[in-house]
């Protein structure tokens, strides 16, 4: 059960209309650990605390992994705000990242 100041961190971020990223990877294998420390640094960076980061290992959760259109990992895919826009690779290239997810830079 969540603790009652994280609920409302939560609330407080997704009232800023923060942006929710999901991101699909391949266990702890050093592309997918590349990612998740890339993307967790490119967020902190230039989106601060207006966002949301859901880790999602294919692997261990196959059954969410199949309701999405996936043709390689690891993959970003940007939720909210709409549209919806996706990104393939270790998230390592900034640039690429503001360009291929349409976020303001």
């Amino acid at each position: 059960m969540k603790k009652v100041r994280e609920f409302e961190f939560e609330q407080e971020v997704r009232g800023k209309d923060a942006y929710v990223f999901w991101l699909y990877i391949t266990g702890a294998t050093p592309n997918s650990s590349r990612a998740i420390s890339n993307i967790k640094i490119f967020l902190e960076k230039y989106l601060k605390s207006k966002y949301e980061l859901q880790i999602i290992d294919v692997y261990q959760q196959p059954h969410i992994a199949k309701t999405v259109d996936i043709i390689a990992l690891p993959l970003l895919i940007k939720k909210f705000p709409m549209p919806e826009r996706r990104m393939i690779g270790d998230m390592s290239n900034s640039e690429k990242i503001f360009k291929s997810l349409n976020l303001a830079s």
